[in-house]
């Protein structure tokens, strides 16, 4: 079966981009632009091996994101990367604070991405 991704950025051409990318390696990838349509999709029990989430979004940002998917009980120990283009040291500490296991910096070269998401799924 294939591993389940779910993206949200509020950057369509960074969803096609990651879609674009991890789609032909055999990973179902769904694409989503707000996180509150995110976590509705989360609560509503979807499942996900792996999610990978901007910050600086509309509505709720990725850090608010990533601490209620932490809450859920089905998400304690899945991975969450944060892909952004914030990269302060204290933007990556509040990343890891809220619960994610990864903070990459945009731009990120496709074949490190593949990389990551490859040894992050096992």
């Amino acid at each position: 079966m294939a591993k389940r991704i779910l993206v949200v950025d509020d950057d369509e051409m960074v969803l096609m981009a990651v879609y674009e990318l991890l789609n032909p390696e055999g990973y179902e990838v769904e694409c989503m632009s707000r996180a509150s349509e995110a976590l509705k999709k989360l609560e509503d029990q979807a499942l996900y091996d792996l999610l990978i989430l901007d910050i600086i979004m509309p509505e709720m940002d990725g850090f608010q994101l990533c601490m209620r998917t932490r809450e859920m009980d089905r998400y304690k120990e899945v991975p969450i990367v944060f892909l952004t283009a914030k990269s302060r040291e204290e933007d990556k500490a509040q990343g890891i604070k809220a619960g994610a296991n990864l903070f990459l910096s945009k731009p990120i070269s496709p074949e490190s991405l593949l990389s990551i998401v490859s040894d992050t799924l096992g």
